[in-house]
């Protein structure tokens, strides 16, 4: 059951993240200028003295969890800035790593509150979520290069995202299983081995 708590914070720590990461920039700019670009820089810059300003009045994890939201934001804002003015496949997908990377370290930083098993099985779910967004943002950008050899491309991306997001769970489950000791550990361990696959 803590288990399944632990999945759902981690879960609503991500849904709430990519919430605050989410920038009007690149949707309204498809093609910027690069004064527009410069401008938007700027106003990233100032936004994020401004929100770091106010991570000062908190102390202890909180505060950390504050600077490494206010480090995502202007990580992510620049960033789709960058897309929005070079509208390149890389660029965008750059822009929608630095998404990841930010849910990451704000997730992980928020797992520094829990103790013990919950500490660890929280950092691996958050990790898990990191590998899966960069596998899917891998695969996104294999589609749309425009090459004869684009499809085969595409299969081998799907499959190596597979096999990373299949490799990410089964370092969860086994994390979870450390909460468990002698038989139960062990047919744990056993269950998750043969659920993903491993010898």
């Amino acid at each position: 059951m803590k288990t399944t708590m632990i999945s759902r914070t981690v879960a609503a720590l991500f849904a709430a993240a990519g919430m605050g990461f989410a920038s009007v920039a690149l949707a309204a700019n498809p093609a910027m200028s690069r004064d527009a670009y410069n401008a938007e820089k700027d106003r990233v810059d100032a936004s994020y003295k401004a929100e770091v300003a106010q991570c000062k009045s908190l102390s202890g994890n909180a505060k950390d969890v504050c600077e490494a939201t206010a480090k995502g934001h202007r990580d992510v804002a620049k960033a789709e800035a960058e897309a929005s003015y070079k509208n390149t496949a890389k660029s965008r997908y750059d822009a929608r790593v630095a998404k990841v990377e930010a849910d990451y370290k704000v997730a992980k930083e928020k797992c520094d509150d829990l103790g013990g098993n919950q500490k660890d099985v929280c950092v691996k779910e958050a990790k898990a979520a990191e590998v899966k967004g960069k596998a899917d943002a891998k695969v996104d950008k294999v589609a749309t290069e425009q090459s004869q050899d684009s499809v085969k491309k595409v299969a081998e991306a799907r499959k190596d995202a597979a096999e990373d997001k299949r490799d990410a769970d089964y370092k969860v489950a086994v994390e979870k299983c450390d909460a468990m000791s002698g038989d139960a550990k062990s047919r744990c361990v056993a269950d998750a081995k043969q659920r993903f696959g491993r010898s």
